[in-house]
């Protein structure tokens, strides 16, 4: 069994989860990033979606947290092949629900007893990480209780119309590449105008000469807005991910 961690938490805070979890289990830990943007859960969700399903059966602790310390669920999914914990804010549903939801799961705070203290603030040590060895001990369930339902949360919510999409920035990746979230099915022009732009639709970044703008299906199966050798987030000005763009499409 594996254990994923994917977080907003930077350098520190991850290496105490993973004490926390390797203290109750031996088993490995890996990171598939603590780079998300400062309580960005749509982006933690979109990329939780693309990368959970090459690690088989496994424990995916997800935690961009916005609401910790409130009155939000901290969840534990379980699905056909994975559990999936976090808190109940729209970061595990998409990949949970692409599983096969079998049961949803209210952990409750009494696991912190097993770190040994609850903040306010550090969920991802008190609750999460030992809710994630209690997963793999086959013994979470015994902290927890069944609930009906989770929140929602729909990572592709773009709209195709007549010259333009509308659509959201999912992420801009360390080189600067705008992905969206609008699916290869769904796009249907020779090339896409943002800030005044124009980003043609190719199949390899080798199809432009370096420095010149253009658009392809990415990795993640979107589109994605590029610069050759350049940074497409520069030249547009936008910065982040979450972020709703209209593009202009020429057929």
């Amino acid at each position: 069994m594996i254990v994923t961690l994917l977080t907003d938490f930077g350098d520190y805070y991850p290496g105490v989860m993973k004490g926390v979890i390797m203290g109750m289990v031996n088993v490995p830990v890996v990171d598939i990033t603590h780079s998300i943007e400062p309580q960005n859960v749509y982006q933690g969700a979109f990329l939780l979606y693309h990368a959970y399903r090459y690690f088989g059966k496994a424990v995916h602790v997800a935690v961009v947290d916005p609401g910790v310390g409130s009155e939000r669920r901290a969840l534990a999914v379980v699905t056909k092949n994975c559990t999936f914990i976090g808190p109940d804010n729209g970061i595990l549903y998409p990949s949970a629900s692409q599983d096969g939801i079998v049961g949803i799961y209210e952990i409750s705070s009494t696991v912190s007893r097993l770190v040994g203290e609850l903040s306010s603030t550090f969920h991802g040590r008190d609750i999460f990480a030992p809710a994630a060895a209690l997963a793999v001990r086959g013994e979470l369930l015994d902290f927890c209780r069944e609930v009906s339902g989770m929140l929602k949360l729909d990572l592709y919510d773009y709209r195709v119309l007549e010259n333009t999409i509308r659509c959201r920035v999912a992420f801009i990746d360390r080189f600067g590449n705008i992905v969206t979230n609008v699916r290869a099915e769904d796009l249907k022009g020779k090339a896409f105008y943002l800030a005044g732009i124009e980003f043609p639709l190719v199949k390899t970044y080798s199809d432009v000469e370096a420095g010149e703008p253009l658009a392809l299906v990415g990795s993640f199966n979107t589109l994605e807005l590029s610069v050759r050798e350049g940074r497409a987030s520069e030249i547009t000005g936008i910065r982040r991910g979450n972020v709703e763009i209209e593009l202009e499409v020429l057929k």
